[in-house]
């Protein structure tokens, strides 16, 4: 699978308080897999799913873009490779979703709901993990980060 996303920007995006012990363990193989196809991994860098799908990446040799909410670089967590002051606040999902070739939402929370809505309503390709109960047409639910990324490919090719 290496090389096959090359040059792509995707998304994972999921809670930071509340991301439960399922989320943090998809989210860094998701982050793992991203990194092993070559996908330049973008999150909200900060804890929770986004520290663990950093962490996967980084573990992997790839690279992770934190887009932070804040105008703060030293409150992001230091797994992703580059932190990036937004000063927009919870604004910034947008960036994170409309700088993205796709997007992955591992669990759910308000702000990744937030999220969701945005990847749907402007097209941007989108695979879900766990999420919430949601209308049926939200796209691809799967069960695990193999299946994620098989779904990611899929909706990129």
């Amino acid at each position: 699978m290496t090389q096959v996303l090359a040059g792509r920007y995707v998304a994972v995006v999921g809670p930071a308080d509340g991301a439960r012990a399922s989320d943090l363990a998809t989210a860094e193989a998701v982050g793992t897999a991203l990194a092993a196809a070559r996908a330049v991994l973008l999150t909200g860098g900060h804890h929770g799913v986004m520290q663990a799908a950093a962490r996967g990446a980084s573990r992997a040799g790839g690279v992770s873009i934190g887009l932070m909410p804040g105008d703060d670089r030293s409150t992001g967590t230091p797994e992703h490779t580059y932190l990036l002051p937004t000063g927009l606040g919870e604004l910034r999902n947008g960036l994170v979703v409309r700088a993205a070739d796709a997007v992955v939402a591992v669990g759910c929370s308000w702000g990744t709901l937030s999220e969701i809505a945005l990847a749907r309503r402007t097209g941007v390709p989108l695979v879900l993990v766990d999420p919430w109960d949601l209308p049926e047409d939200v796209g691809p639910v799967v069960a695990d980060a193999e299946t994620a990324l098989a779904a990611i490919l899929d909706l990129l090719t």
